[in-house]
């Protein structure tokens, strides 16, 4: 037995075994039982004739791809780090390939066929607006696996989905800027248009300010798309006018945030003596930013995990909880006045109950 390996076929394994090539394809591929004593002989005469299972074979063999997406707008700011560490983690535990593709406006507006899908992998996890909703409908129609994350499922499709608590969390910490540091004029940055998340956050801030019986100034409301380069440059637009008149800046996310603070530094405002600053996600620069940014703690590795265990259990037809919106906490820290270095006012959890990470 000295053939070379790249010679070795499955055929010669099921011929030196004394065996149909169906069996061994069946102890290969896991797909039917094989007595021990079989498994034993194929398993030593694969490993004397260095036989190694063509992948693409074993995965046609299979029907599966071994691979789960995960489609996004963008990967250009700090958020998307921890939470492609809890994806990656979850499908490394289940023996997968991890694929990544950006979604483009203009992909999304011209209804092409989604780039991660049934021809390239066993199931997708799809970030925020990423897909068009007649780009879902098509997944869903083929039955395929499909998992939202940070946008729940439009009603008519029923997609499984993992967010966060956005609306009253935003409220609260634009309660604490009013409450606790007397700010009157909030200026609020969006994110990107028709992004659930931007547009929950903007509920809370508005609902916050109208319960405290301050009217909605629309010019204090500026698209910052949850970018710091887009942020700072809308503010200091703003800025430059000189007709800028607010006390402080919720900036939609920590991202943005920087943005924030570069452009008011560089406008001479202090932060926070002139101008309270708060942000959302709590990233990992947060707390060395100077100051160091308040903000809303966003567990957006556990975010990951759990949507990547919720697509498995999905492609293993597992039971699941379909709708899973995680807890958020706000973090205090000096940009928005607080004096003391970091503390937390408080935890909001979700209305939904949170799915259990097996």
């Amino acid at each position: 037995m000295t053939q070379k390996s790249s010679s070795i076929t499955i055929r010669d394994i099921a011929r030196h075994a004394g065996v149909s090539i169906a069996t061994v394809s069946r102890y290969i591929n896991h797909s039917g039982p094989v007595s021990p004593e079989v498994g034993e002989r194929v398993s030593q005469l694969m490993l004397e004739l260095d036989y190694t299972p063509h992948a693409i074979a074993r995965q046609l063999a299979t029907r599966h791809t071994l691979a789960v997406g995960l489609i996004l707008t963008n990967v250009v700011n700090d958020f998307f780090a921890p939470l492609l560490n809890g994806i990656e983690a979850v499908t490394s535990e289940n023996g997968y390939n991890l694929l990544v593709a950006i979604s483009t406006p203009a992909m999304r507006n011209r209804k092409a066929p989604s780039p991660l899908g049934p021809h390239n992998t066993d199931g997708t996890l799809v970030f925020s607006n990423s897909l068009s909703e007649e780009q879902l409908v098509k997944l869903i129609k083929s039955e395929f696996p499909v998992v939202l994350i940070h946008r729940t499922s439009p009603i008519n499709l029923k997609i499984p989905f993992v967010t966060v608590e956005n609306k009253e969390a935003t409220r609260k910490i634009i309660d604490h800027l009013i409450e606790n540091h007397g700010r009157r004029r909030i200026l609020f940055m969006q994110g990107p248009q028709n992004q659930e998340d931007s547009d929950l956050r903007e509920s809370g801030y508005r609902v916050s300010l109208a319960a405290h019986g301050f009217p909605i100034d629309e010019s204090l409301i500026l698209r910052g798309e949850f970018e710091h380069a887009v942020a700072y440059k809308i503010l200091r637009e703003r800025l430059s006018k000189g007709d800028a008149k607010f006390d402080a800046v919720f900036a939609g996310d920590d991202d943005a945030a920087v943005g924030v603070l570069v452009a008011l530094k560089e406008a001479g405002i202090r932060v926070p003596e002139d101008v309270s600053v708060a942000g959302f996600d709590d990233s990992r620069l947060s707390p060395l930013l100077n100051p160091p940014l308040s903000t809303v703690r966003a567990p957006t590795e556990e975010v990951g995990r759990a949507a990547a265990q919720k697509l498995f259990n999905l492609i293993q037809g597992w039971p699941i909880q379909p709708e899973t919106l995680l807890p958020t906490e706000i973090i205090l820290r000096r940009s928005c006045g607080c004096v003391h270095a970091s503390s937390s006012l408080l935890n909001l959890p979700g209305p939904h109950e949170q799915e259990a990470l097996t």
